[in-house]
């Protein structure tokens, strides 16, 4: 590859794709439940597919979320950061956690929150996400009760910062390992893999794809181990449209 695609038809059909979702794919939204993938997205990955490339998406969002997200695609998955995935033939692998200790975990976070109105808990099941989109100034109150749950429950969570979000993740779930996981299997074996996302949670996925001499691409500003710049969601679509322009007429005639 070189640019900001793959020059031919024949290097596209080496690739293997990996997406983040929000920020990567669709634009953040004050809410995480008002967010969705632009139809001219859906239908370019849909052609992509089509054409026997392979494409998973790698998100902090919980599968079945995401299987909202993408209707009507179901596309091979890792959620909450990898910590539950579905491969492409349908089988599906969750971590191994204490779940009455998560419950447990939740009240906590329940009660801590209610001390500060405008700040939103998300429970993701196997992870905890502590919101202030809506609230900005409630960063600090936010990054200190992350913290705290992330020392005093490290056997179970890690904290994984994030664009106006603090997350408790589970530990070992990690969106570079899972993209390794998918890697070792078809249909994505032996390909090039081609990773893009937006945020830290993002640059262990891209760390893997870069040691499999992949291609990483970062979305928008800031610092990154990705080798290449996408300025914004937009650009992401704009993108995938020229990737499968010339595809167009061979799925579509």
């Amino acid at each position: 590859m070189n640019g900001q695609c793959p020059p031919s038809a024949q290097d596209l059909q080496n690739c293997a794709f990996f997406f983040d979702v929000d920020g990567t794919l669709a634009e953040i939204q004050p809410r995480p439940e008002l967010v969705f993938i632009p139809p001219a997205t859906l239908a370019a990955l849909d052609r992509l597919q089509a054409v026997g490339v392979p494409i998973a998406v790698i998100s902090g969002r919980r599968l079945a979320d995401l299987d909202r997200l993408f209707e009507p695609l179901r596309l091979p998955a890792a959620g909450v950061h990898g910590a539950e995935r579905r491969a492409a033939d349908g089988r599906l692998r969750r971590l191994d956690l204490d779940l009455e200790a998560l419950r447990q975990i939740e009240d906590e976070l329940v009660q801590a929150c209610a001390r500060h109105p405008g700040l939103r808990l998300e429970n993701k099941g196997l992870a905890f996400a502590l919101h202030f989109r809506l609230a900005p100034e409630l960063e600090e109150a936010a990054r200190t009760l992350a913290e705290d749950f992330s020392r005093r429950h490290a056997r179970l969570l890690t904290l994984q910062p994030g664009k106006c979000v603090f997350e408790l993740k589970p530990r070992g779930a990690s969106k570079g390992e899972v993209i390794r996981e998918f890697m070792h299997e078809p249909p994505f074996s032996g390909r090039v893999p081609v990773f893009i996302g937006d945020d830290l949670t993002d640059e262990a996925g891209f760390q893997t794809v870069n040691a499999l001499g992949g291609h990483s691409f970062k979305v928008g500003p800031g610092e990154t181990i990705a080798q290449r710049r996408l300025d914004s969601v937009m650009a992401v679509e704009k993108w995938l449209d020229e990737l499968v322009r010339p595809l167009k007429t061979e799925v579509y005639p």
